[in-house]
């Protein structure tokens, strides 16, 4: 068994995190349940913002929500002085509702409405991204009807790909996401947003994809992107006082997975950018990133109770679970691959091979495929490890299947975050026919 932060096997030989017993939560708040080691969230945040104090570098390092946004994961990362990137109206409207400083809040997105821009704006938000050309006018309109000027970075494409899964590359340069940088948009638009007065342009922001366990990727982009910059002072007299190289730093899902300390990815990049603006006589800008999984995944256990089984003779065992794709749809999108244990019985020999399946109406909702446990009875409570990021935040209710409760561990006191939906909740906005 590998344990994350504070997860460990109690006295009454049980799995804890945050010093609770999960069984314990499993009865006190029922399954699914999703339960967040605060300690742990807070070690990988002051990690990564040590990393560049021991530098002495200027920076901000954003917590990416879309990982997991709710009310009290926002003021959690206020609590460590954290700045906060978000990607729609409604992480915005969290943002807010949760008394975040909107000086520290960053806006992305490939197709903000106007509604959004007009929310950033009244709530004096510290930066938006620009993403294409369609949203430089619309942003210039809207700052216009509001007599406003607002800080923007532009989102660029540097070409570069990570070694990660198909559907979360971003970087590259057939991307639904900003200005490429090879074939002159990024130059265009720049153009554009320099002579308007409705915006004061910091710098340029991009993102290469997510689960990255090297720094060879960020490197590169940075050196595409501190390059074009030195282009872009002789040529425009322009200076970028921030540059973003986003996230996607990787967590450990499974034994495969090799991550390295957020520490490394920070020196590294900060060393690149440091040798690049020297060599190119730029001044050294301030250096942004964006954190979520690596933040909150690893942090993160969903604990489910056991139901019926199926033997398929010679081919498998099938162990059911009261959750599924509904609270975890990554197995499914993505392939993404999980270890468990019995929460209930931890210590218990394994002596069996079963794969776990989700309650929902679908074959491929299949949570861990040929997973070792001790042999399973009725009513155990399965502990799912690193579900923090994007499980709760694509929750879905397929098959009308109410979204799990939220705890959060810490000092062996566990707090309710985010209640457990109901079936009125569930019909709660529908209509009827007459």
């Amino acid at each position: 068994m590998y344990f994350y932060g504070t997860t460990g096997i109690n006295n009454q030989g049980h799995l804890e995190i945050g010093g609770v017993d999960t069984v314990q939560l499993a009865k006190e708040f029922g399954t699914p349940l999703y339960v967040y080691d605060v300690a742990l969230i807070r070690e990988r945040a002051r990690g990564f913002k040590k990393a560049f104090e021991e530098q002495n570098v200027k920076a901000q390092v954003a917590y990416a929500s879309k990982a997991f946004s709710t009310v009290a994961m926002v003021q959690l990362a206020e609590e460590e002085g954290l700045s906060l990137d978000v990607v729609s109206g409604g992480e915005l409207y969290t943002a807010i509702a949760a008394g975040f400083n909107p000086a520290k809040i960053h806006f992305h997105g490939n197709n903000k409405s106007r509604e959004e821009l007009e929310m950033a704006i009244d709530h004096q938000i510290g930066c938006i991204v620009v993403d294409n050309f369609f949203e430089i006018e619309l942003l210039k309109t809207i700052c216009q009807e509001k007599n406003a000027k607002v800080n923007i970075l532009l989102r660029v494409t540097p070409g570069i790909e990570a070694h990660t899964h198909d559907y979360i590359l971003t970087g590259q340069e057939d991307s639904k996401f900003g200005f490429d940088l090879q074939n002159g948009q990024a130059e265009k638009a720049l153009k554009i947003v320099l002579k308007e007065n409705q915006f004061n342009v910091l710098g340029l922001h991009c993102h290469i994809g997510s689960q990255i366990f090297e720094t060879t990727g960020f490197l590169l982009a940075a050196q595409k992107i501190v390059s074009k910059l030195a282009e872009w002072r002789d040529q425009f007299s322009f200076e970028a006082k921030v540059l973003n190289l986003g996230g996607g730093f990787g967590i450990r899902y499974t034994k495969e997975d090799e991550p390295i300390q957020p520490s490394q990815y920070v020196s590294e990049i900060i060393k690149e950018v440091k040798s690049l603006t020297n060599q190119l006589s730029l001044k050294m800008p301030e250096i942004w990133i964006e954190p979520g999984r690596s933040l909150v995944g690893d942090a993160g256990i969903t604990l489910y109770k056991t139901g019926s089984s199926k033997e398929v003779p010679g081919v498998r065992k099938y162990l059911a679970v009261d959750g599924g794709m509904s609270d975890n749809i990554r197995p499914s999108l993505y392939q993404a691959k999980y270890e468990a244990i019995l929460a209930n019985r931890p210590l218990a020999p394994v002596n069996e091979t079963v794969s776990i399946a989700g309650k929902c109406c679908e074959s491929g909702d299949m949570l861990i495929w040929d997973l070792p446990l001790p042999e399973p009875g009725n009513d155990d409570i399965l502990a799912v490890f690193c579900t923090g990021a994007y499980g709760y935040s694509m929750a879905n209710n397929y098959n009308r299947i109410p979204r799990p409760a939220v705890v959060f561990a810490e000092n062996g006191q566990a707090t309710l975050v985010v209640k457990r939906e109901t079936y009125e909740d569930i019909v709660r906005l529908d209509l009827p026919l007459t």
